[in-house]
């Protein structure tokens, strides 16, 4: 076993990375992370392996709390060599397709081949020199291993210095952040505010219920879901008391009891969406074939390292996409039932899976009653309108209030670069060229819930979402300090912004139909010349 104090380069780094051992640098020490740790991180397995051979500094900072942060010293197994102060970092296998599984033959962990890596030929805006996106590969197994060349990076635009830059610029602004109090959490003139503000709403809806004003009812059930989201959002970035247990026994009373959705689904795809935001074959929170794609890469029906299939752009999604910024917000306002399906998927997926070092063995049936209660209290409320068109309409009605959520929070990336600039690409640089805020008057802030700031969210993701502005302050003086762009649209800046997006997209679609057709009736032409 190595001491603590050996020092590894970086050859013997790629060495031990390419033998199966999960390497992540954390303040200049080499963590080893244990294969029984992937299965029991509460953040998830992908979280950690995204960063295999990376320095994961910012991140493993910005996502864990104090005492967790003590715990990692644990995981050292030595320092690696830098190079001019900085780690050159590698590419992690599994954004090249390669992960670790157990071989059902041999019974042992090997290398598994579930994706190729498309690597770019191009150094376009859209397409970097540095971008691997994954596609499917022809036969996957457990024959080959990935090699040195697969963990090396293209090159790339970006300074390995300036990142670096960046990133001690980025440690010295979490340091105000946090001496300003803003980890705070404001209980009575934040949380407390919304409880009231809820009740309020879920009052009305009741009330309106029983006096057989339906469509009013169903209309302020969801508000009071839309505002509901906000604080669960909060408790699964563990910003609320700060304590996992209990921002998870809240959440789940919140999310599944109260709105029939799966908090640990939420956490599961929210985590990957904050580490590789904006990412096309990486971030699940951009994969929406066949109703949706906000870049060209999609084309080329990309694997999903998140949902392990390949985003298939077939004929059904040519039709789709090609319609899509007709039908946005036809599709938002159905975004619900979307997050209905993916709750529950995740949660017959993770049935007894009782691997998790929290909430292993509680978490899991507590979310499956949840959902069950949910669909006793909200079937009964459905059965008792009285005929079935006003159950669809409460049911239609209740739902579509919260598209304005859904609206807000693709307004926040889906605009923005889906580039891949590599693993060199610093936490606070990745983060402000993929997101953006919508700007608002701060009266109406409630309704966005105060994730309108997603800049300083994606930045600081476990603040209290009450303190945001006051942060965004000062992350626009850390911006404009290092050069880098703070984003912000108004809201209907923003919404025009997504659907040129989607336009262009649609557009290329279209294009490609017309050159196919074309190619097709040039080959008939030749065929029947030949005759």
């Amino acid at each position: 076993m190595p001491q603590r104090d050996s020092l590894w380069s970086r050859d013997a780094v790629a060495e031990r990375i390419l033998n199966g051992d999960q390497l992540i640098v954390y303040n200049g020490h080499l963590l080893r992370i244990p294969q029984s740790w992937l299965g029991a991180h509460p953040g998830g397995a992908l979280a950690i392996l995204h960063f295999v051979g990376r320095d994961a500094t910012d991140e493993i900072q910005a996502y864990h709390l104090d005492h967790t942060l003590d715990l990692i010293a644990r995981y050292s197994i030595g320092r690696v060599e830098l190079a001019d102060g900085v780690w050159k970092p590698f590419v992690p296998p599994v954004m090249s397709g390669w992960v670790r599984r157990l071989n059902p033959v041999t019974r042992q962990l090997e290398w598994f081949s579930e994706a190729a890596p498309q690597r770019s030929s191009l150094d376009t805006d859209l397409s970097p020199s540095s971008q691997i996106l994954l596609v499917q590969r022809n036969t996957k197994s457990f024959i080959g291993a990935p090699d040195r060349a697969t963990l090396e990076p293209s090159p790339t635009s970006l300074s390995l210095q300036t990142q670096a830059q960046h990133s001690q610029a980025y440690k010295s602004l979490h340091k105000r952040i946090v001496d300003a109090g803003l980890y705070d959490t404001p209980y009575i003139s934040g949380y407390g505010v919304e409880a009231l503000r809820i009740a309020l709403l879920a009052s009305v809806s009741v009330f309106a219920y029983h006096n057989s004003c339906f469509v009013l009812s169903a209309f302020f059930l969801g508000l009071t879901w839309h505002q509901i989201v906000f604080t669960v959002h909060d408790l699964g970035h563990m910003g609320v008391t700060h304590n996992w247990a209990i921002d998870r026994v809240i959440a789940i009373l919140l999310a599944d009891y109260i709105g029939g959705l799966s908090i640990g689904w939420w956490v599961d795809n929210h985590n990957i969406h904050h580490i590789v935001t904006n990412h096309p074959s990486h971030d699940p929170d951009i994969e929406h074939l066949p109703f949706l794609a906000i870049s060209p890469a999609f084309i080329s029906s990309l694997w999903s390292s998140f949902y392990k299939r390949i985003m298939c752009f077939d004929a059904f999604a040519k039709v789709f996409v090609s319609l899509q910024h007709n039908l946005f917000y036809v599709l938002m306002a159905f975004g619900r039932f979307n997050l209905y399906v993916n709750s529950y998927g995740f949660l017959i997926k993770k049935a007894f899976d009782t691997r998790r070092a929290r909430g292993g063995r509680w978490a899991w049936p507590m979310e499956v009653i949840g959902i069950i209660f949910f669909w006793i209290w909200f079937g009964r409320v459905l059965y008792g309108c009285g005929s079935w068109q006003r159950a669809l309409s409460y049911l239609f009605v209740s739902h579509v209030v919260t598209s304005p959520l859904h609206v807000q929070i693709v307004l926040s990336h889906f605009s923005m670069s889906t580039a891949d600039l590599g693993p060199a690409e610093s936490f606070p640089h990745r983060q402000l060229r993929t997101t953006t805020d919508v700007i608002c008057d701060e009266s109406i802030g409630f309704i966005h819930g105060g994730l309108h700031l997603q800049v300083t969210h994606h930045l600081f993701p476990r603040l209290p979402r009450h303190n945001l502005k006051r942060a965004s302050l000062l992350v626009k003086e850390f911006a404009q300090e290092q050069g880098l762009t703070y984003a912000e649209f108004g809201f209907v800046d923003g919404n025009a912004e997504v659907i040129g997006v989607l336009r262009g997209v649609a557009e290329q679609v279209k294009l490609m139909g017309k050159v196919a057709k074309a190619e097709v009736g040039e080959a008939v032409e030749n065929q029947l010349g030949k005759k």
